[in-house]
């Protein structure tokens, strides 16, 4: 597992190319350990991963639904809840959670509760990246407790226009 030496008060911007060599890698660490049959992508970052990871594994990919809530002081430190049931289709199947990031857990542990609900033969997790400490994925393409900015996050519609992130109006140049 590869670590990267920055620290949470420091940014690290992704691009598309470099987001799609996380996915293969993270694809790549699952398929020699775990062969997933339903790939479940945490909504919303977390299906633009899980997608990619499915298309590479060339497995069946659903969606669940988990939303942070509405903490506009600290989005991160909002409680999560689930939103849409998991897939029935994970019934009796090997599945692979799949999130761009954890931090506390608390949404991966939200995702593991719901599928378990379903009756999985066996449920493992991965996310594109991992915090050094805190919730600990079975598979991560990356490690670090940098802030990640992903690539569709840089850019956000305001007033019907594409403008960079006010969480990120600080440290990205546009």
């Amino acid at each position: 597992m590869y670590r990267a030496d920055l620290t949470n008060d420091e940014f690290l911007e992704i691009d598309w190319a470099m987001f799609g060599e996380l996915c293969r890698a993270l694809a790549l660490k699952v398929a020699r350990d775990y062969e997933p049959e339903v790939v479940i992508g945490i909504a919303r970052a977390g299906v633009i991963p899980g997608a990619v990871i499915a298309s590479i594994l060339r497995t069946d990919f659903y969606s669940l639904k988990i939303s942070r809530g509405d903490d506009d002081d600290d989005p991160v430190r909002a409680r999560p809840e689930i939103l849409t049931a998991a897939p029935p289709q994970a019934e009796g199947r090997r599945v692979l959670i799949v999130d761009e990031i954890t931090t506390s857990g608390a949404t991966m542990r939200l995702a593991l509760a719901a599928v378990r609900d379903v009756h999985p033969e066996e449920i493992r997790t991965a996310t594109s990246f991992a915090r050094t400490t805190g919730y600990q994925p079975d598979y991560s393409a990356l490690t670090m407790d940098a802030n990640v900015i992903f690539p569709w996050d840089r850019k956000v519609f305001e007033d019907d226009e594409l403008i960079v992130n006010p969480r990120y109006a600080d440290v990205i140049d546009d």
